[in-house]
C-alpha cells in the first residue's frame, strides 16, 4: 500500500474512534468502480445525518449521476455550473461539495438540499475528503484502462483496415470479398446482422450488396437496383438521406428520421447501428450491424469504429467494382478483338480467294486477244479452271450457228469419254441449254431426269454415270450460246453450291473471251473486205481529189484576188502581212514596208463620167503600179480607189520612198478613157515595219494616218509616218474621248468680252465665248479643243449646250439694255429647221430674241447661199440679228454681204493690229471702205482686237464707233460684269 493509502488508515482509525463511521468508511476505500464508491458515500453521510441528493462525475463528456434517477434537469444545471466554476447561488439551488473538497481539479461532486451540507462536523468532513481521494484513485485507474482499451481497439482497428486493404487488392470476387468485410466487422463488434447498401443518386437507386440476416436473409438480390420510390419506409434510404450515423432501438431511430413506423421495411431490431459512406461530401451507401437480442447492443465506440471502416469498405468495394469492370471490359474487348481477328483472318481468305478469282478471270479475258489456235485457247481455258477447283474432266459444248448441232471443241475425261459434234438431243448437256440454269446434279438426280422426261434415256444408258456433275450455262448475245461443265467420277470428289457459284462467275467471263473471240474473227475477215474496198475506193478518190484541187485553186484564185484589176485583195494582203509580221518578230532585221495608196478625187471620175469609166481609171492605175514593183513585192487592191504595195527586199525606208516617187511619176501621164484623156493622181501613205507592231492591224492603221496626212497636204504626194503624227492622233483620239465626258459632266462655262462704244467705253453688247474647265489642265480656250470638235461631229452638241447656258448665265447682264452674241457653227446651216430649234430654245430659258445676235463667218455664208439666206431671214423676222464675224479675211470679198439680212459687220483683227503702226495706210484703207459700205446697207460695224489708245483714237478718227477687245475688257465669266455693273 503506497502513502495514501496509509493515511487513509490512519484517517479511519481516528474516525473509528472519534465517530464509529469503520463501516462506511471501510466501504468506501474497498469500492471497485466510481457508482460502487458514491452509493457507500451518500450512506455514510446519511449515518451522519448528513443526507445528500447524488454523487455526479463525467466519463467521457457525459454526466453520471448516483442513484441514476437523480439525473434531472435541475440537478445537471448545477453540476454543470459547479464543475465550471461558478456554482448556483440561487434560494432553491443546490448545495453542492466538490470531491475531493477545494480541490481545483474535482472529478466529483456531492449534491444536497440546500443548506444541508453547510458547518459540517469533522467526521462527514472527512468521509467526503476520503471519497474524494477514493474516487480520484478509481478515475485515474479508469482512464489508465480506458487507454489500455483504446489501444488494443486502435490495434484492432489498424489490423482490420489492413486486412481490408489485403481483401480489395485480392483476387476474390466481389462477393467472396464482402463476406471477408462481414468477418473483419465481426471481430471489432457483434455483427451476426450485417449488411451494405450502396446508392447511386444520378440514377436515384439503392443495391444490397451483401446482406446477412437471422430474419430477412435473402430480402433482396445483389445484383438488382431497386428504385428509391419503392423504398420510402426503408431506415436504409432514411440512413443515407440523413448523412450521420444512427444508433438505438429500430422504431427509435424511424422516429428520429421522420419515418413512419407502419411502413417500415424489415423485422424492427433491439439495437440498430448504420453509418453512411460518403465520398467528397456525397453519400453513396451505407454501412448496418443490427441485433435482435436484449442486451447484445452497441456503444458510441462501436459507432466511431463502424464509421471510421465505413471509408474504407467503401474504397474496397469500389477498387473491386472497377477492378471487375476492368476485367470484365478486358475480356469484351479480348473477345471482340478475337472476333475481329477471326473476321479478318476470313476476309483475309476471302480476299485471297478474290485476288486468286481475279487472276483466272484476267487470264480468261486475256485468252480473247490471243493469237493462239482454237486448241491452245480452250487448254488454257481448262489450265485456269483447274486453278480454282478440281477440273479434271472438263468440257466446253456450244451451240452451232445455225442452233441445230452442238458442237464440242475441248474434251478431257479420265473415262475416255467421246464427244463428237452431235444434233441436239435431250441430253444433260442440252438439259442446261434449255433451262438456262446451273444445274449441280449426282447420278440419282440424272436418273430422276430421265424418269421425269427431261433426259433421253438412251442417251443416259450411253454415257458413264458420273457421281457428281456440273454444269454452268454460257450467256450469248442471242441467248445461251453454250455449256461448261465439270464431273466426277470419284466418290471423295463431289462439288459444293460454292463449287457452283464459282463456276457460274467464271462462265460469265468465259461467254465474253469466246464472243470476244468470235467478234476478233469476224472482224479480221470484214477488215480483208474492207482493205479491198478501201483500195477501190482510194484509186477513186485521187482521181476526185485532183480534179477538185484544180477548182480548189481556181476558187482560191479568185477569193484571193480582186476580179476587176486582177490584183491580190485585202485578204490576201493580210495573209502576206501575217508572214511579213512572223519574220519579223523572228529576226529584228527582216523590216518592210507597207505603202497605203488612194486614187484622188476618184469620186469625181465615177460621177462625171460613169462606173465604167472609173473602172478603167482602176484597171491603168493597177497597171501602172505593178510596172513599178519588184516580182517579190505585192500589189493589192483593198477595196473601191485604195490599194496596198507590201515591200519585203530591200533597205527601208529609201526603198519606200524611191517606188513612192516612182509610182507618183508614173501617175502623171493621162489616162485614155474612150474618147478622152483624164488626169489622175494617187496619195501615199508609208507605214515601216517595227519591233513595236504586234498585229498587221496596227501597222495598216498607220499607214492609213500617213495616207489620211498626205491627202490633207495637198494630195499626189507621199507622207512617211512617224511616231509624231501617231501621237498626234492619239492626242485628237484623247481629246473627243474628253469631250464627251466634259459634255456629259458639264465642263463647259461661258464667258462674256464686252462690246462697247469707242467715245464713251459703255457696254452696249456681250459676245459669248466658250470655255472648258478641265478637270486636271485648268481652264482651257476653244483654240485648243473646237477643231477636234468640229472634225469629231461634236461641235453641235457642244453649241447647244453653250446656247442653253448662254440665255441662262447671260440674262441678268440684259437687265440694263444691250444684246448678246453667239458664234454659230456652218454645220447648223445643214438642217432646214435650225431657226426653229433657236427659237424653241429662247422661248424655254425666257431670253428675249430681239437680244439675241448670231455670228457666222463668209465661209459658213458661201456654203449654201440661198439656204443659209432662207435661216437667216426667217430668225430676223423673228427678231434675232446675224453678225458677219471675221470680216475681210473669207472669199466673199464685199459683193457678196447685201444678199444677206445682216445688221453687223465685225472687222476681224489682223487689220486692227496695224492701226498703232507708223506705216498703217492699207489698214485704214481697207476699214474706211468696210464703214463705208456699212453705212451704204445701213449696218452696224464692231472693230475686233482693239488693244491700245492708239488703236482706238484711230477708229475714232475713221468714224468707227463700236469696237471689243483686251483694251476693255478680258472675257470674264457673267457674275464678273453683273459685279462690275452693279458698282458702276
Amino acid at each position: 500500500m503506497n502513502t495514501s493509502g496509509q493515511d487513509l488508515q490512519d484517517a479511519l482509525a481516528e474516525a473509528l474512534d472519534a465517530d464509529g463511521f469503520a463501516v462506511a468508511g471501510l466501504a468506501v476505500l474497498t469500492a471497485r468502480d466510481p457508482r460502487e464508491a458514491a452509493r457507500a458515500l451518500l450512506r455514510g453521510l446519511a449515518g451522519c445525518g448528513r443526507p445528500a441528493r447524488a454523487v455526479v462525475w463525467t466519463d467521457h463528456g457525459e454526466l453520471l449521476f448516483e442513484p441514476a434517477d437523480a439525473g434531472t434537469e435541475a440537478h445537471r444545471q448545477a453540476a454543470i455550473a459547479a464543475f465550471s466554476g461558478q456554482p448556483l447561488t440561487t434560494p432553491e439551488a443546490p448545495d453542492v461539495r466538490l470531491l475531493p473538497p477545494g480541490a481545483a481539479d474535482a472529478g466529483a461532486l456531492v449534491l444536497a438540499d440546500p443548506g444541508a451540507l453547510a458547518g459540517l462536523e469533522p467526521s462527514p468532513h472527512r468521509l467526503l475528503q476520503l471519497a474524494g481521494q477514493r474516487l480520484a484513485e478509481l478515475f485515474s485507474m479508469q482512464r489508465l484502462q480506458d487507454a489500455v482499451k483504446e489501444l488494443e481497439q486502435a490495434e484492432q482497428l489498424q489490423h482490420a483496415l489492413f486486412a481490408i486493404a489485403d481483401l480489395a487488392a485480392s483476387d476474390r470476387d466481389m462477393q467472396s470479398m464482402l463476406h471477408g468485410l462481414h468477418q473483419i466487422i465481426g471481430r471489432l463488434m457483434y455483427a451476426e446482422n450485417f449488411y451494405i447498401a450502396l446508392y447511386d443518386p444520378r440514377r436515384e437507386t439503392l443495391r444490397f450488396i451483401y446482406l446477412k440476416d437471422e430474419h430477412d436473409a435473402g430480402l433482396y438480390d445483389p445484383d438488382e437496383e431497386i428504385p428509391v420510390a419503392q423504398m420510402r419506409g426503408s431506415l436504409t434510404l432514411g440512413l443515407i438521406r440523413h448523412g450521420r450515423p444512427v444508433r438505438g432501438p429500430s422504431e427509435d431511430i424511424m422516429r428520429l428520421l421522420g419515418l413512419p413506423l407502419e411502413e417500415g421495411i424489415g423485422t424492427p431490431s433491439v439495437d440498430f447501428m448504420g453509418v453512411p459512406m460518403q465520398r467528397d461530401g456525397q453519400v453513396l451507401g451505407a454501412l448496418v450491424v443490427q441485433s435482435y437480442k436484449d442486451g447484445m447492443g452497441y456503444t458510441a465506440s462501436d459507432c466511431a469504429v463502424l464509421g471510421f471502416v465505413a471509408e474504407h469498405v467503401l474504397n474496397a468495394v469500389e477498387r473491386k467494382r472497377s477492378q471487375e469492370e476492368l476485367e470484365r471490359r478486358v475480356a469484351e474487348r479480348t473477345q471482340a478483338l478475337a472476333e475481329a481477328n477471326a473476321r479478318l483472318q476470313q476476309e483475309i481468305r476471302e480476299r485471297e480467294r478474290a485476288a486468286h478469282l481475279q487472276a483466272t478471270l484476267y487470264q480468261i479475258a486475256t485468252l480473247a486477244s490471243s493469237t493462239q489456235s482454237d486448241e491452245a485457247f480452250y487448254r488454257s481455258i481448262h489450265q485456269a479452271v483447274r486453278t480454282l477447283l478440281d477440273a479434271e474432266n472438263f468440257y466446253i459444248a456450244l451451240v452451232s450457228p445455225d442452233g441445230s448441232r452442238l458442237q464440242v471443241p475441248y474434251s478431257v475425261d479420265s473415262a475416255g469419254e467421246e464427244r463428237p459434234e452431235r444434233p441436239l438431243t435431250r441430253g444433260l448437256t442440252e438439259y442446261v441449254l434449255r433451262t438456262g440454269q446451273t444445274v449441280l446434279i449426282d447420278d440419282a438426280g440424272v436418273r430422276a431426269l430421265v424418269a421425269a422426261g427431261e433426259i433421253d434415256a438412251e442417251h443416259y444408258a450411253a454415257r458413264t454415270p458420273a457421281v457428281c456433275w456440273l454444269g454452268v450455262p454460257l450467256p450469248g448475245e442471242d441467248g445461251v450460246m453454250g455449256v461448261v461443265a465439270v464431273q466426277s467420277y470419284r466418290p471423295e470428289l463431289v462439288y459444293t453450291a460454292d463449287d457452283a457459284k464459282l463456276l457460274t462467275f467464271v462462265a460469265q467471263q468465259i461467254a465474253n473471251s469466246l464472243q470476244r473471240r468470235r467478234h476478233a474473227e469476224a472482224l479480221q475477215t470484214l477488215n480483208a473486205e474492207l482493205e479491198q474496198r478501201v483500195q477501190a475506193r482510194t484509186r477513186e478518190l485521187r482521181r476526185e481529189i485532183a480534179v477538185r484541187e484544180q477548182v480548189e485553186a481556181q476558187l482560191k484564185h479568185q477569193v484571193m484576188h480582186d476580179p476587176l484589176t486582177g490584183l491580190p485583195n485585202r485578204l490576201y494582203l493580210r495573209d502576206r502581212l501575217e508572214r511579213a509580221l512572223s519574220s519579223l518578230q523572228r529576226n529584228p532585221e527582216h523590216v518592210f514596208a507597207l505603202l497605203y495608196l488612194d486614187v484622188d478625187r476618184f469620186k469625181l471620175f465615177n460621177d462625171s463620167l460613169g462606173h465604167l469609166a472609173g473602172d478603167t481609171v482602176l484597171r491603168e492605175v493597177s497597171r501602172r503600179m505593178l510596172e513599178c514593183v519588184r516580182t517579190p513585192d505585192v500589189a493589192a487592191r483593198l477595196s473601191g480607189d485604195e490599194f496596198a504595195i507590201l515591200l519585203e527586199q530591200g533597205a527601208q525606208p529609201s526603198t519606200a520612198i524611191k517606188i513612192a516617187q516612182r509610182i507618183l511619176t508614173r501617175m502623171q501621164a493621162p489616162i485614155a478613157v474612150g474618147e478622152r484623156e483624164v488626169q489622175a493622181s494617187l496619195s501615199i501613205g508609208i507605214a515601216i515595219a517595227h519591233p513595236r507592231y504586234l498585229t498587221i492591224d496596227e501597222i495598216l492603221h498607220d499607214a492609213d494616218v500617213a495616207l489620211y496626212r498626205a491627202k490633207s497636204a495637198g494630195r499626189s504626194r507621199f507622207v512617211l509616218f512617224d511616231e509624231q503624227q501617231q501621237t498626234a492622233a492619239m492626242n485628237v483620239l484623247e481629246i473627243e474621248q474628253n469631250l464627251r465626258r466634259a459634255l456629259h459632266q458639264g465642263e463647259f462655262v461661258p464667258y462674256f468680252q464686252p462690246i462697247v462704244r469707242l467715245d464713251d467705253g459703255a457696254h452696249v453688247g456681250y459676245e459669248a465665248l466658250i470655255r472648258w474647265q478641265h478637270p486636271q489642265r485648268g481652264l482651257l480656250g476653244p483654240g485648243e479643243f473646237l477643231p477636234t470638235a468640229e472634225e469629231s461631229g461634236l461641235i453641235e452638241a457642244i453649241d447647244w449646250h453653250m446656247y442653253r447656258l448662254v440665255c441662262t448665265h447671260g440674262a441678268p447682264l440684259l437687265a440694263q439694255g444691250g444684246f448678246i452674241s453667239v458664234n454659230v457653227s456652218a454645220r447648223h446651216f445643214q438642217y432646214e429647221d435650225f431657226d426653229q430649234r433657236l427659237l424653241e430654245l429662247l422661248a424655254e430659258t425666257g431670253f428675249p430674241p430681239e437680244r439675241l445676235r448670231i455670228e457666222v463667218t463668209e465661209s459658213t455664208l458661201l456654203a449654201d447661199p440661198d439656204a443659209v439666206a432662207r435661216l437667216l431671214q426667217r430668225l430676223q423676222a423673228a427678231g434675232v440679228g446675224a453678225a458677219l464675224d471675221d470680216f475681210g479675211t473669207g472669199y466673199s470679198s464685199l459683193s457678196h454681204v447685201h444678199r444677206f439680212p445682216l445688221r453687223k459687220i465685225k472687222i476681224d483683227r489682223s487689220f486692227i493690229r496695224d492701226l498703232d503702226q507708223p506705216e498703217a495706210q492699207r489698214s485704214h484703207a481697207i476699214i474706211k471702205a468696210v464703214l463705208t459700205l456699212a453705212e451704204a446697207l445701213q449696218l452696224d460695224v464692231v472693230a475686233e482686237g482693239v488693244e491700245t489708245d492708239a488703236q482706238r483714237h484711230a477708229l475714232l478718227a475713221l468714224g468707227c464707233t463700236q469696237a471689243q477687245g483686251f483694251l476693255f475688257g478680258r472675257p470674264e465669266p457673267a457674275q464678273h460684269w453683273a459685279h462690275t455693273a452693279g458698282n458702276a
